[in-house]
């Protein structure tokens, strides 16, 4: 979608067109319905402006120009309007012509759902007409008694309002009267107030205010198409089972009210015309195509969809016409226009017509090679005859030898033919001249055909050939001339039989382009698994299309995991032993193994202590960012004197441990033998009493981390997954669980 339907821009233009007097106003509104010719909203807009200044010849031309393409109720009213005032002073003739047009009005809106307005203002003009004699009082209640039934069968939004007032009209006018013909149109009343409530659900779904624009994919627009293909699928089924005249034409009323917002859309102008030939008005379905093609000139298919109907209706010459369009002045003309429109003057007008047509074409900047060979296999064929076939392959083949795609259809043609000794001149003229790059497929076909109708001889020598070519494409062409399997299984297999199994041809296929990288450095490893294995359904991959590059995931910083750890202090006291840090400790790492004593003896000795009393767990380890707040937050006892002279024991609530975040039993250490966990609460015991100064308060680090607290709390919380309800890093509360 350009910028020519930009619907912002679009309502700006239309509020200051708004704002504008009518001299100004005029050249934007034209603009605007250029682009969007169905926008009924800027049609009213553009009739209000000068129906305010009186301007009545320039809005009868602009409804004129809309009324028919825009069924639209608001619109619709607004001409109504506009034809009373011209009218109202005019008496009788005035009155005459006001009701020619509520009529004209209905008879093109008044099915909509929102036209109850209208038939209750029509009625209301009508008894509001004067009638001096009792004939000409009786005329008028016979017109208003026919628009009342016309309007009860009328599923719209007043329906139950109009049935309340003509059972009142009725009974003002006779009760005996009254009771038959209410009697008579309640079922058709029900059945309209059903179908009106079902027919609701459908038009609730649809933006009325939408504009036109190209299809763009969005969703919106999706939804909008779906809604008017609900809306016309229920309206070709006709559920208020009326006649069908009255049920076509709710049917065409929806499909015209659906193009004012569809324009674009030529699948719509496409079923609304086949709708129309289906029925039996093929005239009505070349109208709706010549609409579309009005609205959508550069649709190909739409073109076609034309041509074919009035060909299937005998009229030869209007589509040749359709067909003559598609050229216009010749340089737009495509190749497919060029060969439909040869096969449909072979059809309508014999071969010579198609042959005399083929020669012009030639000459066409846009005639590709698909225009020789349709021709060439049309003549082959439908008229029976070779020769020409393979004349009008070999005068494109001075043209084309450097399309591979001609090659292989020229190769097809004389497969048909039997030509053996003619394939092989094709194969070896055109491999000649193309580059090995381009040569591929060619080198494929040439080698299937020695497969299938060749000696041994021919087979080998014709394979050899083919590496010995594409080798020179390749990174490592000694590897490409070497014998494979797989050269067997493409000897041996005919069709979908093949001498191994779909196992095997995984396993060739993953060996051939092991050896083809054999000396080559492996690439870093990268995320995400690419295993490469033969097409199932051609058995044999390509050697231009090699298996891809099967990635394993890197495994040099790996640790296994062993739960006979020895968690907490004891792991920290014997470094050496172990080897490793524990996985899950709060500072696993990758360095030496005395790290984590350097980083404790760096620390203060009341936080070395509370690291050292952590346990491990299993699992990720925990987020060193939450650790160090849960330690700011700590309320840890002052020391009367300076580190280390004044010893204090370490309060065992000063700092939340992992186990106290979850009862849940997989972040305790699990205990093999029964006396290890008492061993354990010993040391832990012992480890409590540890000497130690707080932690000093610095505020400018508190409030820098209070500040990255709030930029990666969600990155905080994702590390803890589970149902973990987390405060503020300073607010000392924790909720929920981790687990």
């Amino acid at each position: 979608m350009t910028d020519q339907y930009n619907v912002e821009a679009a309502e700006i233009l239309a509020n200051e067109a708004l704002r504008s007097p009518i001299s100004e106003a005029v050249p934007i509104y034209e603009q605007l319905l250029s682009t969007f010719p169905t926008a009924a909203k800027y049609w009213k807009q553009y009739v209000e402006a000068h129906m305010a200044v009186n301007n009545d010849d320039a809005t009868k031309q602009i409804f004129s120009r809309c009324l028919l393409n825009c069924l639209q109720i608001p619109l619709w009213r607004c001409y109504i309007r506009f034809i009373r005032k011209v009218n109202d002073k005019r008496g009788n003739e005035g009155q005459e012509e006001t009701r020619k047009a509520f009529d004209f009005m209905l008879n093109y809106v008044g099915a909509d759902i929102a036209s109850g307005l209208v038939w209750m203002e029509y009625i209301a003009f009508l008894r509001s007409l004067p009638a001096p004699t009792s004939q000409e009082e009786s005329q008028r209640m016979t017109s208003v008694r026919k628009i009342y039934q016309r309007a009860i069968v009328t599923p719209t939004h007043h329906v139950e309002q109009l049935w309340r007032d003509y059972e009142n009209f009725e009974n003002s006018i006779s009760r005996a009267l009254a009771k038959g013909l209410v009697s008579e149109y309640q079922p058709k009343y029900n059945s309209a107030r059903a179908v009106y409530r079902e027919r609701k659900k459908y038009t609730d779904e649809i933006d009325w205010n939408m504009l036109a624009i190209p299809p763009s994919g969005s969703s919106k627009e999706e939804m909008q198409w779906m809604a008017w293909k609900k809306l016309l699928a229920f309206e070709k089924a006709n559920p208020q089972r009326i006649d069908s005249a009255s049920a076509n034409k709710r049917i065409v009323f929806t499909y015209e009210q659906c193009l004012m917002y569809l324009y674009h859309y030529p699948d719509i102008w496409y079923e609304y015309a086949t709708w129309h030939a289906k029925a039996g008005s093929v005239d009505s379905a070349i109208k709706v195509f010549q609409r579309a093609l009005k609205a959508l000139p550069e649709s190909e298919m739409l073109r076609y969809a034309y041509a074919e109907l009035e060909e299937s209706r005998g009229a030869i010459q209007a589509a040749k016409k359709v067909y003559e369009s598609l050229f216009g002045d010749g340089s737009n003309a495509s190749a497919l226009s060029h060969i439909q429109f040869i096969r449909f003057l072979r059809r309508s007008e014999g071969v010579e017509a198609a042959r005399k047509y083929v020669v012009d074409a030639r000459k066409s900047p846009n005639c590709t090679y698909h225009v020789y060979v349709a021709y060439a296999m049309m003549a082959f064929c439908l008229d029976k005859d070779a020769k020409m076939a393979h004349n009008v392959f070999e005068a494109g083949l001075k043209r084309f030898m450097h399309e591979p795609g001609y090659i292989l259809e020229y190769a097809d043609f004389l497969y048909r033919l039997n030509d053996d000794r003619n394939i092989r001149a094709l194969f070896e003229r055109a491999l000649s001249s193309l580059p090995p790059e381009e040569s591929v497929e060619v080198w494929k076909k040439f080698t299937q055909f020695e497969q299938t109708y060749g000696d041994l001889a021919s087979m080998l020598k014709v394979e050899q050939r083919r590496k010995e070519a594409l080798s020179r494409t390749g990174d490592d062409g000694a590897s490409e001339l070497e014998s494979s399997l797989h050269d067997v299984v493409s000897r041996y297999s005919f069709m979908d039989l093949w001498p191994c199994s779909s196992n095997d041809l995984d396993h060739l296929a993953r060996q051939e382009w092991l050896a083809r990288n054999i000396n080559k450095k492996p690439d870093k490893p990268t995320l995400g698994i690419e295993a490469g294995s033969a097409d199932k359904t051609s058995g044999v991959s390509s050697n231009t299309n090699p298996p891809a590059k099967v990635v394993y995931p890197d495994t040099s910083k790996m640790t296994v995991y062993d739960p006979r750890q020895i968690p907490g202090p004891a792991a920290l006291a014997a470094p050496s032993a172990s080897g490793t840090l524990p996985y899950s400790g709060p500072f696993s790492s990758n360095g030496p193994p005395n790290a984590l004593h350097d980083i404790l003896k760096s620390l203060p000795p009341a936080f070395a202590a509370f690291i050292a009393n952590l346990p491990a767990v299993e699992g990720p380890s925990p987020d060193a960012d939450f650790v160090i707040s849960v330690c700011l937050q700590s309320n840890i006892p002052a020391a009367t004197g300076k580190f280390g002279t004044a010893p204090l024991p370490l309060q065992s609530g000063a700092a939340p441990s992992t186990s106290d975040l979850s009862d849940s039993s997989k972040f305790r250490p699990r205990d093999r033998q029964p006396g290890k966990r008492k061993d354990m609460d010993r040391q832990e015991d012992d480890e409590s009493t540890i000497q130690s100064q707080p932690l000093p308060r610095d505020l400018f680090k508190i409030r820098q981390l209070q500040k990255n607290r709030v930029g990666n709390s969600s990155r905080v919380t994702s590390s803890y997954t589970g149902s973990a309800s987390y405060g503020s890093a300073l607010s000392g509360d924790l909720s929920g669980s981790t687990s």
